[in-house]
């Protein structure tokens, strides 16, 4: 697992209009990219969330009762960084489009002897 702090340290977490040539310029099909990122992105949202829940769990406090809960100034910064990073969507877009995806198209071969 890397640190999503270096993916992420010049993608704007605001979402914009991509040109839909540029998309489909490696693959010829808009549908094809969109499963390419697609997939990314779920691939980074598991990544992402791994990580978050590694680092809390660091300041995790198991207590008996829930009147022991405390708040812990670490656990909210953490929190709040990874509030504001940019979707998985638009981190695998950003991949794609620079060319850091490998992928591969599935052949089926359906003949019939």
């Amino acid at each position: 697992m890397t640190d999503i702090k270096n993916k992420v340290q010049n993608i704007d977490a605001k979402a914009k209009s991509r040109d839909i040539h540029t998309l489909i310029k490696d693959t010829d099909n808009i549908y094809k990219t969109l499963s390419i990122i697609s997939s990314r992105a779920r691939q980074l949202n598991v990544d992402i969330k791994q990580e978050l829940h590694g680092k809390l769990e660091e300041f995790a406090v198991t207590s008996e009762t829930i009147e022991e809960i405390q708040e812990n100034k670490e656990q909210i910064e953490i929190s709040k960084f990874y509030e504001k990073l940019p979707n998985p969507t638009l981190i695998a877009t950003d991949e794609f489009l620079e060319g850091k995806l490998d992928y591969r198209q599935r052949h089926s071969d359906n003949q019939d002897s």
